[in-house]
């Protein structure tokens, strides 16, 4: 007697999902190496190339630069020729540009490699998010979306310890640290052949056989796709923008925007900052506040399981903000009191950032889906590489204080948003998600407040 049939959504984890999940988590760990590592080099790198601030924001904002155009660029082309190509596609241009950073000899080529490691990472955030929530079983996928980030943050950790140890051990030290993220991301490229296509963008397509032979091939004989119907929705970025979806793509961008530029610009120039503000052993406390984020983002997996997405996501932009605003004021003379409130600002901040990889993921439906992550991604990192570039400046134009309040004010815009917008997607289907109302309607529930 044969079992009775049972939906992805409604499955258990499985072997595949956490092979799936690998695949992605690898990326990520990867993108968190990447974007680390580049505080580190600028140890020696500003010496040695006689860099100008300008010179110093755009190679360290150069990756995030690349980010947004490969988010917003590739996330499109995924919807029109599946996930699985700018899959592979992403990290085996990662990997190229990743080993050229060794032999750079100006600030401009390495400013172009940057953007192309960017690109592909960009690539990478909009079709492996996308990838994963379409293969996840509804009760886990929050889950396993927000576990992006503390992957994410161990591959940045990880670039800290290797910054820590290398920087003053040799003059072209950075040149090993920017060019070793090119083995993880080989080894990742190598792995992800072979990696099958979304059966939800195939139902999407009208490829019905093939979406069953995936779903029967890797969940099981007796497993059946999610309930996408064929037919598509126009695939232009203008679709992001009709009365049906531009409320959350505004959301998801904004908030998105709201969470990263404080994240980037603290943690890039981190080695920079601690100098500034007068810790002492600047390489040690921000080695320390790194490690920190691995115990927020694994601090986030918890509250994403028992709280709302909406209720996590307001109470981080308050504390956030207050946070930052009693920093501002702190004398750079208490130490103490300013390395408490990093500590609290590294925790709060990287648990909240578990929701980057979720609600974008669970707003749109599966024909724009990586379109709709691409473009919120992108808007992101174009915030964030701003932010990180004009730091240099804002630092020696305005000083620590201002500077620190500006960032408040970012704070205070997402949790506007995220007051007047937020999406309520927990315990739904991804098409029970993407479906939800314009607008709030009636109640605050986790089953009824849309964007």
């Amino acid at each position: 007697m044969s079992a009775s049939p049972v939906r992805m959504d409604d499955l258990p984890l499985t072997r595949f999902h956490w092979r799936i999940a690998g695949l992605t988590f690898g990326a990520h760990l990867t993108d968190g190496y990447v974007l680390g590592v580049i505080g580190y080099a600028m140890i020696q790198l500003q010496p040695q190339m006689n860099l100008s601030p300008l010179q110093e924001g755009l190679i360290g904002g150069s990756a995030l630069f690349g980010l947004f155009l490969g988010s917003l660029i590739l996330g499109w082309i995924s919807d029109h020729i599946g996930r699985q190509r700018i899959f592979t596609f992403s990290f085996l241009l990662i990997t190229v540009a990743s080993f050229l950073q060794f032999f750079v000899t100006s600030p401009e080529q390495l400013i172009f490699l940057r953007i192309l490691i960017g690109f592909g990472l960009g690539g990478d955030y909009s079709v492996g998010h996308t990838l994963l929530a379409e293969f996840s079983p509804k009760r886990y996928r929050g889950m396993l979306l927000g576990a992006f980030s503390v992957v994410w943050t161990v591959g940045y950790v990880l670039a800290s310890v290797a910054g820590h140890t290398w920087i003053n051990s040799d003059p072209e030290a950075w040149r090993w640290l920017l060019a070793s993220a090119a083995f993880p991301a080989l080894a990742i490229t190598l792995l992800r052949m072979g990696t099958p296509e979304s059966p939800r963008w195939l139902m999407r397509q009208g490829r019905i056989t093939e979406a069953h032979a995936i779903v029967r091939r890797f969940l099981g004989a007796n497993v059946l796709p999610g309930d996408e119907i064929s037919g598509v929705t126009t695939r232009h970025i203008s679709t992001l923008f009709s009365a049906r979806y531009w409320r959350r793509t505004a959301f998801n961008s904004l908030f998105f925007i709201c969470l990263v530029v404080p994240w980037f610009v603290i943690y890039t120039w981190l080695p920079t900052i601690s100098q500034t503000i007068g810790l002492e052993d600047a390489l040690t406390a921000s080695l320390i506040l790194n490690s920190l984020l691995i115990v927020g983002a694994l601090l986030g997996l918890v509250l994403t399981w028992s709280l709302s997405r909406r209720q996590f996501l307001i109470g981080s932009f308050l504390l956030l903000a207050v946070t930052l605003t009693v920093l501002a004021f702190t004398p750079s003379s208490n130490g103490t009191a300013i390395l408490l409130l990093f500590v609290l600002f590294s925790t709060a901040i990287s648990a909240a950032s578990n929701l980057v990889g979720i609600l974008p993921a669970e707003s749109f439906p599966t024909d724009i889906r990586s379109l709709g992550v691409g473009f919120a991604t992108s808007m992101s990192r174009l915030g964030a590489a701003l932010g990180t570039g004009l730091l240099p400046i804002a630092l020696v134009s305005w000083g620590m204080r201002h500077t620190l309040l500006v960032l408040v004010g970012v704070l205070l815009v997402g949790l506007l948003v995220s007051v007047l917008w937020a999406p309520e997607t927990k315990n739904l289907s991804l098409v029970e998600a993407a479906d939800l109302p314009a607008k709030p309607q009636g109640k605050v529930n986790e089953h009824s407040v849309g964007v």
